[in-house]
């Protein structure tokens, strides 16, 4: 457990000692970079903050997000006295002296304490209950900060007390923001170094959205670099033993490895669609976007020959929404492999691009009088509907009418292979075209 009790200018001692990423929080809501939804004019955390008013909150989103940092800025605007626990190594011993000290201090000092709980969907239901007394009577402002989904790891009464912000991972642009401010400011580098754009670029990507993260790379190439100028990629690469992909997202190198990622899963060599897999990942991908492509391989490359594909696929999809990089690469690789070593076809998106063909091209027609709706009044006047046959009456569910309009009657747009499961649906499709011809159900 850790008390911090922050003095009137709302600046506390800080020492040299201290890692970057703690240096560099951030002491006011303006300094905060990021999470603009929750910061701007009239939001509910800014009106708690500047009203001062007692408060529950639960903050829930990815590392380096500034959870802590939130809190941290809450307590210092707010000047409460600031304790904080870790669900890790805390339990209901230490909660209930927490609360009982703050009853103390509020009574004898008419000092308010902010209890910051970490990782609070660590805490067993028993311990989150102990905390319902305070938060009920407001013995104590509550904030807790964790990373999973608060609906299944919070208990409902403790979800029902608090005020609910989930917390963005920050974007490019705003790391940085936060690395650039820690070369200058007087508690950061103090503009002892410059960091070249190349070096920028690479640590920005490896950070992934994480500013503590950031922040520690920062310090470490800075310690690489010792007394030259300037940090070098070099000098970021030593620090954090991650060598720089040359991967331009908006340049060639990034259509370039994009076509050899989508050709090398079509021609199913599997080792080397992983290896522009991990390329495009390790130079900080847009996972989204290698989601989205897999799943349209699946079906232009794939497609009937195993229609499983895409479902496989599609999961990955879901998985990178749900979960996120870094875990997520192995939803995107299974998928992947699952793609590569699949057997191939290209009828799927050679039947849908012949037939928008034909329709580009003034082939229509117009239905055939017995497929229209015969539904409303009149229809019945005009021959609408008469002489279909209802397939489900007939022997296999296949019954000869014509489908299509005239001017496309025989016309064929899928044309099955024989790879895979798409040879069963070859045997199925023929049998019922020569139902629909006239022949008999077979």
């Amino acid at each position: 457990m850790s008390e911090t009790l922050f003095d009137d200018a709302g600046a506390e001692a800080q020492r040299s000692e201290e890692p970057l990423a703690v240096r560099m929080r951030p002491r006011t809501l303006d300094e905060v970079v990021g999470q603009r939804h929750l910061l701007g004019e009239g939001s509910p955390l800014r009106r708690l903050v500047e009203d001062d008013a007692p408060m529950s909150l639960l903050l829930w989103g990815p590392p380096g997000t500034g959870k802590t940092t939130l809190a941290t800025v809450v307590s210092r605007v707010t000047k409460r006295r600031f304790v904080e626990l870790s669900a890790v190594t805390a339990g209901v011993k230490d909660i209930r002296a927490v609360v009982d000290t703050a009853r103390r201090e509020m009574g004898m000092r008419g000092t308010r304490t902010l209890l910051f709980v970490d990782e609070v969907h660590r805490f067993s239901k028993t311990q989150q209950d102990a905390l319902l007394p305070s938060v009920e009577n407001r013995w104590v402002s509550f904030i807790g900060a964790t990373t999973e989904n608060p609906f299944f790891s919070v208990i409902s009464p403790l979800l029902s007390r608090s005020l609910l912000l989930t917390l963005e991972s920050h974007t490019e642009e705003d790391v940085r923001t936060v690395v650039e401010r820690a070369l200058t400011d007087e508690r950061g580098l103090k503009g002892r170094h410059t960091l070249a754009e190349e070096a920028l670029a690479h640590l920005t990507r490896l950070a992934g959205g994480d500013a503590r993260r950031s922040l520690t790379y920062l310090e470490a190439a800075a310690l690489v670099a010792g007394g030259r100028d300037e940090i070098t990629v070099a000098d970021v690469e030593r620090a954090v033993d991650r060598h720089a992909v040359r991967y331009d997202r908006s340049g060639d190198q990034h259509y370039d490895v994009v076509s050899a990622f989508i050709k090398s899963m079509r021609g199913s060599d599997v080792d080397a669609a992983l290896h522009y897999l991990a390329r495009m990942i390790e130079a900080g991908e847009d996972p989204r976007f290698i989601a989205r492509r897999v799943v349209v391989h699946a079906s232009e490359d794939v497609g009937m020959a195993d229609p499983s594909a895409l479902q496989a696929a599609i999961a990955a999809a879901q998985a990178v929404e749900l979960i996120g990089l870094p875990e997520a690469r192995i939803n995107l690789a299974q998928a992947v492999i699952h793609i590569a070593l699949a057997p191939k076809s290209n009828s799927v998106v050679s039947a849908i691009d012949a037939a928008m063909r034909d329709v580009r091209a003034g082939r229509v027609g117009s239905v055939p009088p017995h497929l229209r709706d015969g539904h409303y009044k009149g229809a019945a006047e005009l021959g609408h509907g008469e002489e279909y046959r209802y397939p489900h009456d007939h022997p296999g569910g296949v019954v000869a009418q014509q489908y299509a309009p005239d001017a496309l009657a025989g016309a064929q747009y899928y044309r099955p292979t024989t790879h895979g499961a798409e040879r069963r649906f070859a045997e199925v499709l023929e049998r019922i075209k020569g139902v629909l011809r006239g022949g008999p159900p077979r």
